[in-house]
């Protein structure tokens, strides 16, 4: 291959995704992931509902369980929830000052992504597709793409 395209050298490697398929990355990754997501939901300020929403539509027995002990294995699709939210937690707090961006999920959003409504209120009704496009429309905001 001709020097031009080849990558540049580096002391930095890529490094391979964490495989959620395997029971042992859940392991090590739910514990720390709902501890995360709780003190989010608090820095956020949301309701109880919206949080389990947030979830994936987790039961109130559950989410009042899991809050209590959160040492236990989550599915791949909650880890990735938890995942993009806090990234946007993250992302938020490198762009803003804190107050902001604690608020900034409950604020109306005149982006033409949310036409109007709440990040939070966008994130409800599309799921997991709509963390991943705030996740990155933030991390572009940020520069990072």
């Amino acid at each position: 291959m001709h020097s031009a395209y080849a990558y540049p050298k580096s002391r930095y490697l890529p490094q391979n995704p964490v495989d959620l398929n395997a029971r042992e990355e859940r392991e090590r990754l739910s514990k720390s992931a709902l501890k995360g997501f709780f003190r989010l939901t608090a820095a956020w300020k949301l309701r109880d509902d919206d949080a389990r929403e947030l979830l994936g539509g987790l039961s109130s027995s559950a989410f009042y369980e899991w809050k209590k002990n959160p040492d236990r294995v989550l599915e791949v699709d909650r880890i990735t929830r938890i995942s993009y939210l806090l990234g946007i937690y993250k992302t938020l707090h490198i762009i803003y000052g804190d107050k902001l961006a604690d608020e900034w999920v409950s604020l109306p959003n005149r982006n033409i992504i949310f036409a109007g409504r709440t990040p939070l209120a966008y994130m409800l009704a599309g799921g997991l597709l709509s963390m991943q496009t705030v996740r990155k429309l933030l991390d572009a905001r940020r520069g990072g793409l």
